[in-house]
């Protein structure tokens, strides 16, 4: 079995150890779960450790350029004139989705730690949160398309039951909406993949194929298939391939969210228990970002270009939609929420540039937001389970009440808003360099969209420091006298997930490289697919 195998089968078989033992040993779960989610941190962190960087170790659209690659026969089916049905247990992972796969397994592991707050049916919680775990990493290693939908789809089962058990009155709404939309984006993406492999050959074998390295070079396409997808096709009087395109970029840009696919987001966040805010936030969010780069653009990239335009304006469109609707939030984990529709919308503006310095800086959003969602709804989570309480208004002067959280605080309050030295900094600021520099590079993305798109900045500092001026300063004033008592300052457990988080952000704030060296060779060779 090969390094990738064991991070995505690990939590799977601590899954079933924690379903074998019996009831009265449910203290042992979350330590079952804890165990095998540092396990995946510290090999994530060795394959991240020991990739190899540079064009030659790119990937893209050359399965010899991937690393740890796995490849396995899976499935072979004769289908009569259609030849043999093949899909493979291949996996593997470059530039853009090492980073991805470490942000997951550090993640997960914050989240275990959120779940000590967890109190009924433990052993359902834990083994669902494990089975999310496994499909997580395995949507970011798979490198053929069944295998990828597969791990898709095992996301919303134990998501939707994570929701709608554990989570707060309107849990069960919350749980449909979310499960209905990320359901109906992805069930059209499936008709889309069959259309691929019936236009998709393996040159080694010359069976049609769902590997999804070989969907990205224009070699591989067969004309006269059943459902077309090559270049000249066309779908109902359209060309396929722009259909295609669409179609696929709906169902990821429902899980980014960007407007006006977002509206699930803000109900999910609001219902869900805190470790799982974590992970939507942290982890499901970058599922979309990853899917818009490496299936919508990667395999369609001509439809990529001729609708930079208008990619881009979605975009900032998210920026500035999320941070208006952040600015007139009283919840603080709604507020949070739309923060991220904000944030999320300068990776799609970073892509569409489909310049260097714009896609780089959209993966360091992606992986910025990812320490920093996790460390805000934390940061929530952890007033709400002294008080069960969010309304920004009847909190006023925490900072002389629990100075050591206020700290953390105001670092991830800083470091959202974009101040430098921190992570995010350098991921707005290549984003906005990148789309500011299209116009004269590309043409793709005009000049005043990343205008606008810096004016989302200005708005994020409004509603971060609004909340920090209500919540944290001035005389201690509470809704409730006993809340006094309850707001103890963080305890050792959340110092551990707090202080790994804001170290995170603002180490890649002083070293960036740390990830773009990383990035940077199959960045280069993605930027070929469009020229």
């Amino acid at each position: 079995m090969g390094l990738l195998s064991i991070l995505i089968f690990l939590p799977i078989v601590s899954g079933v150890l924690i379903l074998a033992l019996p009831k009265s040993l449910n203290t042992w779960y979350k330590y079952i779960t804890l165990v095998a989610c540092a396990m995946q941190l510290l090999l994530a962190s060795y394959l991240y450790y020991a990739f190899k960087t540079g064009d030659g170790f790119a990937g893209v659209n050359q399965l010899s350029q991937y690393q740890y690659v796995e490849n396995l026969s899976w499935i072979r089916l004769q289908l009569g004139s259609l030849g043999t049905l093949q899909i493979d247990y291949l996996l593997g992972v470059d530039g853009f989705s090492i980073a991805l796969v470490w942000l997951s397994a550090l993640v997960m592991l914050m989240a275990t730690l959120s779940s000590w707050e967890i109190k009924t049916n433990l052993k359902g919680y834990f083994s669902l949160f494990l089975l999310l775990n496994a499909s997580v990493i395995g949507v970011f290693c798979a490198l053929d398309l069944f295998l990828f939908y597969v791990f898709y789809e095992l996301m919303l089962l134990p998501l939707y039951f994570l929701i709608g058990m554990w989570g707060g009155v309107r849990r069960e709404y919350a749980s449909i909406k979310f499960f209905l939309y990320t359901l109906f984006g992805s069930v059209f993406m499936l008709l889309v993949i069959a259309g691929l492999y019936l236009s998709v050959t393996d040159p080694a074998t010359g069976n049609h194929t769902f590997n999804m390295v070989h969907a990205m070079n224009p070699a591989n396409y067969s004309n006269g298939a059943i459902f077309n997808l090559s270049s000249g096709a066309q779908i109902f009087g359209f060309p396929a391939r722009l259909v295609g395109f669409i179609v696929v970029f709906v169902a990821f840009a429902i899980k980014v969210p960007v407007f006006p696919f977002h509206t699930w987001l803000p109900d999910a966040h609001v219902e869900a228990p805190t470790p799982i805010s974590l992970i939507l936030a942290g982890v499901l969010l970058k599922v979309g970002g990853y899917g818009i780069i490496r299936i919508a653009y990667g395999i369609f990239p001509e439809a990529a270009v001729s609708l930079s335009f208008w990619m881009a304006l979605i975009g900032v469109i998210s920026i500035i939609y999320g941070a208006m609707n952040a600015l007139a939030q009283r919840d603080m984990k709604r507020l949070v929420a739309y923060s991220s529709v904000s944030h999320m919308g300068f990776v799609l503006l970073g892509v569409a540039s489909l310049t260097s310095e714009g896609i780089n800086g959209a993966m360091m959003q992606m992986v910025s937001h990812g320490f920093l969602s996790v460390m805000l709804f934390f940061i929530v989570g952890v007033i709400y389970t002294r008080v069960h309480d969010r309304d920004i208004y009847n909190f006023r002067g925490l900072a002389n009440h629990m100075p050591v959280f206020t700290g953390f605080v105001m670092v991830a309050f800083f470091a959202s808003l974009g101040l430098p030295g921190f992570s995010a900094f350098i991921a707005e600021a290549f984003t906005l360099i990148g789309a500011f520099s299209s116009e004269s590079l590309n043409g793709y993305v005009p000049r005043w969209m990343a205008v606008l798109g810096a004016l989302g900045i200005l708005l994020g500092a409004a509603y971060l420091l609004w909340t920090l001026q209500r919540m944290y300063f001035g005389k201690l004033r509470l809704k409730k006298e006993e809340w006094k008592q309850a707001l103890t300052d963080v305890n050792a457990r959340e110092l551990t997930v707090l202080i790994p988080l804001a170290a995170f952000s603002l180490l890649l704030g002083i070293m960036p490289s740390l990830l773009f060296d990383v990035m940077q060779g199959s960045v280069n060779q993605f930027i070929t697919l469009f020229k």
